[in-house]
């Protein structure tokens, strides 16, 4: 094969036979730099790898070999387990707990009788060890650790070790030697890489499962090229904020499960903690006959999930010309939009007033399904009269101030009667044929006629 020199950019993986100041494809200033590859010969197609064609209905679905976890909210997110011939990508900022799930993931499924080998860029062996101590109570034997950042050495480990998992982290720390002049991180290096792990994953003779952690750039995504993103089977991201034990790890592409399912932990010294029923974690323990001003109850669906929720609401003077709208948990036009409905459709004036909205436990309020809820709770904030924690409400509320239905309400009632809750405001017609064993389903068509019946 013959070499050629190409000019690729390291911003975004535009390739070029010659060379430009500017990238023409991003922008960026002297990203390009020189690489040399090899050139295929023209002519027939090789034979010698071709693969034969199966029968769709006879090839056997992936989804009956996963590997599944002791980690219940981890198997949620990845549609039921890890599949054995599929490869994961796990990013989030810094310091966020990438390597420390994936360490206990590594360990349970080492307790399970499955290899794993762990190759780290990043961190060295004691530096891992480290961790695994403070977080892991007995460190399985089946579970190897490498730190090293060729790619080359790590494929060679996992034909004589022979695992069933392998961990890569950081995918844009490690190099391949067939192209030495591109730096690790480079789009290059980390595609090439990244597409010896898929050859790994995808072997028929011994298909093995593949999880790497991906850097996470300032605009919070995955560093590199976005074709990496493509080349994976999912892409999982931890959120939370620092200095907070919450983490949320959600999926943003999974080609056997579902997108935007979620799954809860809490961060402590011990790891990263399952939260199996958020419901309970994002409400706020009260004795029975006890009421907050400025509380209500709804439900949220985080990917398939229907989740119980808490939201808080504060009202107060405002001594400036404009009051303050602050929504921790939403946006705040959102706010304004939710507000204007209370003053105009339930008669409630806010020109001098602050009003600032959050949610127990700090969940993003995306869906309509929150509004009525967010609305009562500023009503009883106004109103310095709690509602009954047995009360939920779930309905969208209109600009005419008319209660609208909501999807998935039949599985959203049914966690409520689950919970143990007493009551739920819904909108008209959308509460039929949902049977209930204690829980008292309460129609009514405008905000106004959920304000009457609530405060009397």
């Amino acid at each position: 094969m013959k070499k050629k020199t190409i000019f690729i950019c390291e911003n975004c993986g535009y390739e070029s036979i010659g060379y430009y100041g500017k990238c023409p494809e991003c922008g960026a200033w002297n990203s390009l730099k020189e690489s040399i590859v090899q050139e295929k010969k023209a002519g027939g197609r090789a034979l010698e790898n071709r693969k034969s064609v199966q029968r769709l209905k006879d090839i056997v679905s992936a989804n009956s070999h996963r590997i599944i976890t002791s980690i219940g909210e981890f198997n949620r997110v990845m549609g039921g387990g890890i599949v054995r011939d599929s490869i994961t990508i796990l990013t989030a900022k810094p310091g966020a707990g990438k390597s420390t799930l994936l360490l206990q993931v590594a360990n349970d499924l080492a307790q399970k009788d499955f290899k794993i080998l762990y190759a780290t860029g990043e961190e060295s062996e004691s530096q891992i060890k480290n961790r695994a101590d403070r977080i892991i109570d007995k460190i399985h034997h089946n579970v190897w650790v490498v730190s090293d950042n060729s790619m080359d050495n790590v494929l060679d480990l996992v034909g004589e070790i022979d695992p069933d998992l392998i961990i890569v982290d950081s995918i844009q720390t490690f190099t391949l030697g067939a192209f030495p002049n591109s730096r690790a991180g480079s789009p290059t290096q980390t595609m090439e890489c990244a597409s010896e792990l898929v050859k790994i994953a995808k072997g028929s003779e011994r298909p093995r499962a593949v999880m790497m952690i991906g850097q996470m750039t300032k605009e919070d995504e995955i560093a590199g090229v976005r074709a990496l993103e493509h080349l994976v089977d999912a892409v999982l991201i931890i959120d939370g904020e620092s200095g907070e034990e919450l983490r949320t790890l959600l999926t943003t592409k999974n080609r056997y499960g579902s997108t935007g399912e979620m799954g809860f932990f809490y961060i402590t010294e011990k790891g990263m903690i399952s939260i199996d029923n958020p419901s309970e974690y994002f409400m706020t323990a009260r004795e029975e006959n006890t009421v907050m001003p400025g509380s209500s109850i709804t439900v949220v669906r985080e990917g398939t999930r229907p989740i119980i929720l808490e939201i808080e609401s504060l009202v107060s003077d405002s001594f400036t010309p404009f009051p303050s709208r602050i929504g921790e948990s939403l946006r705040r036009e959102q706010l304004n939009t939710l507000v204007s409905i209370i003053e105009q459709r339930g008669g409630i004036s806010f020109f001098d007033k602050n009003v600032v909205i959050k949610t127990t436990g700090g969940i993003k309020l995306k869906e309509q399904a929150s509004n009525l809820a967010v609305l009562m709770s500023i009503v009883s904030s106004v109103k310095q009269k709690g509602i009954d924690n047995g009360t939920v409400f779930i309905a969208d509320v209109g600009l005419t101030g008319e209660l609208k239905r909501v999807p998935s309400l039949e599985a959203r009632v049914r966690e409520l009667d689950r919970m143990g809750f007493k009551k739920v405001y819904v909108a008209p017609n959308s509460g039929k044929g949902i049977k209930t064993k204690d829980l008292r389903i309460v129609e009514h068509d405008t905000l106004k006629d959920v304000i009457r019946d609530v405060f009397k």
